[in-house]
C-alpha cells in the first residue's frame, strides 16, 4: 500500500463509455463539481454517437478506442494513461450516471489502508438489489471472493472501484478485456498479487441515459459465464508484474 498522504495524491478519474451522449457531459460536469481538481479521462469505447465530441466539450481528457474493446478493455487504456502520466490513483467511474461522484471521497480515504476499494451496492447503505440468475451469480462469486481475499466481500461485480499505486501497475501492465474479466479476473489477478482489498457501503443510481450492457438474455447466461470467468481466471498464470510499493 502507498504511503503517500491523501492530500498529495494524483487522482485520475477514468469513465469507460460506449454510446453515452445522453449522459457523459451532466456526469463529467457533476464529476468535476464533486472533484474539483482531479483530472477526467473519458474513454471512447468504439462510441458511434457524440460522446468523444462532448466529453471534450464538457472539459474531459478522451482517449478514443476504433474499436469497441468492452469495459476491461477501455480501463485497460485508462490504468496505461494513468502509469505514464504518475498518476497515484485511478477511480473508476461509469459514464452513465450510476456511480455517485459524491462518494468518490470515501473511496479514497479506504485506500489508506488497502489497494483496491470497491463501493459495495449490497454493504448495506442504499437499496439496489439483484435479482434471477444475477443475484445467484453475485452471491456464489462474493463467497468465492470473500475466501480467496480473506475479507468479507458482497460486491465483486462493481464497477466503481478505487486503485492505489500498486495496483495500477499490475493493471497498466495486463488489465483483461475479456467478458467479466474487468471484475472477476483482475480481482483473482489482484489477491495472487497480494494486494488488499477491501470494500464500502455506496448507493448506485438509476442510469441516466444510454442502454444497459445486460439484457434479460445476457442475465439469464450470467451465472454459467460468470462461473465460466472465474474458472479461467484461476486457471490463468499471472503475468511476471512487479506490484510492490515503492513508495
Amino acid at each position: 500500500m502507498s504511503s503517500t498522504s491523501v492530500t498529495t495524491r494524483r487522482v485520475l478519474i477514468v469513465m469507460p463509455a460506449l454510446n453515452e451522449e445522453a449522459s457523459v457531459s451532466s456526469v463529467i460536469s457533476q464529476v468535476k463539481k464533486s472533484l474539483p481538481g482531479m483530472d477526467v479521462l473519458v474513454v471512447d469505447d468504439g462510441s458511434v454517437d457524440s460522446t468523444a465530441k462532448l466529453a471534450r466539450a464538457a472539459g474531459a481528457e478522451v482517449a478514443r478506442l476504433s474499436v469497441n474493446l468492452g469495459v476491461g478493455g477501455a480501463m485497460r487504456t485508462g490504468f496505461r494513461y494513468a502509469a505514464a502520466r504518475g498518476y497515484d490513483v485511478v477511480v473508476q467511474v461509469d459514464a452513465d450516471g450510476q456511480h455517485d461522484p459524491d462518494e468518490v471521497a470515501a473511496l479514497l480515504d479506504g485506500l489508506n489502508d488497502a489497494d483496491i476499494v470497491i463501493g459495495s451496492r449490497f454493504a448495506g447503505k442504499g437499496s439496489y438489489k439483484a435479482s434471477g440468475p444475477r443475484k445467484y451469480a453475485m452471491v456464489a462469486l462474493s463467497l468465492v471472493f470473500s475466501r480467496l481475499g480473506k475479507t468479507r466481500l458482497t460486491d465483486v461485480t462493481s464497477g466503481f472501484k478505487a486503485m492505489g499505486p500498486r495496483a495500477i501497475r499490475l493493471f497498466a501492465a495486463y488489465y483483461p478485456a475479456e467478458y467479466l474479466g474487468d471484475t472477476v479476473e483482475s480481482l483473482v489477478m489482484a489477491i495472487r498479487a497480494e494486494l488488499k482489498i477491501k470494500e464500502i457501503p455506496v448507493i448506485m443510481r438509476e442510469r441516466a441515459g444510454g442502454t444497459p450492457s445486460h439484457s434479460p438474455v445476457k442475465s439469464a447466461v450470467y451465472l454459467g459465464r460468470a462461473g465460466l470467468a472465474l474458472l479461467l481466471a484461476l486457471m490463468r498464470r499471472r503475468p511476471a508484474v512487479d506490484s510492490s510499493d515503492s513508495a
